[in-house]
């Protein structure tokens, strides 16, 4: 198996849903490794448009820390909206015919590859199989929620069974992030459960409004990077 292009290293943090320059430069200050920037999903309204975030990412430097998170399925999109916004990386949330995929990784092989696994909607031993099918063509999994009210498959705020995220992570070929209702609260008793390449939030950091609260953000970097440490004390 090919050499992993994902530009993750492990343990990492991801934060998803940037909305400004002020959240980017929140984030970079808590030393979140990776940033994510939602678009094209049919659950949920873009945080700010594609021209803006690709502005954004370019003023502030984070190419190689900011991650397109999208549900489209056609390669010929995908390349085009990460070689728009100038990112290193995607995060797939559709389910993509593995000759799609194929052709994705063709067009961009530089581009670092993050497939979800949607915990809650398919049963495991359909993820276990889709696990080693993706992962010629990937360079990383990550385990998200199911919310059956929406369709959505991230960005829900819910957690899932962590016992399913811990037996992909024993069974996956490629790293593994955990997601799915992450908070401060939870975060390090999730890691030490599911044993993650890297974790990733994204409601369970905002306030009210919807916006990045600082003490949010500095309490779960702290909980993630006490959880990784003691895991590492583990092994």
């Amino acid at each position: 198996m090919a050499a992993s292009r994902l530009p993750f290293h492990a343990p990492c943090i991801q934060i998803a849903g940037i909305r400004d320059e002020q959240e980017v430069r929140l984030l970079l200050e808590a030393e979140v490794d990776y940033l994510g920037f939602p678009f094209r999903l049919p659950v949920h309204a873009p945080d700010l448009s594609e021209a803006s975030a690709a502005e954004l990412i370019r003023k502030t430097g984070i190419h190689a820390r900011a991650v397109c998170i999208t549900y489209e399925t056609t390669p010929e999109a995908i390349v085009g909206l990460c070689h728009t916004l100038g990112v290193a990386a995607v995060q797939l949330h559709a389910p993509m015919p593995l000759g799609a995929l194929q052709e994705l990784r063709r067009l961009a092989p530089e581009l670092g590859i993050l497939h979800s696994l949607v915990i809650g909607r398919d049963p495991l031993d359909q993820l276990a199989q889709q696990l080693q099918r993706l992962a010629p063509f990937v360079d990383g999994f990550l385990t998200d929620t199911f919310d059956p009210t929406t369709g959505a498959s991230g960005a829900t705020g819910y957690i899932h069974d962590w016992q399913t995220s811990a037996a992909i992570v024993r069974a996956a070929p490629r790293p593994v992030i955990l997601a799915g209702g992450l908070t401060a609260d939870n975060v390090a008793a999730a890691i030490a459960a599911v044993r993650p390449a890297g974790v990733d939030a994204h409601t369970g950091v905002e306030d009210h409004a919807g916006r990045k609260d600082p003490d949010r953000v500095q309490a779960f970097v702290r909980e993630a990077r006490k959880g990784f440490a003691l895991l590492k004390t583990q092994d």
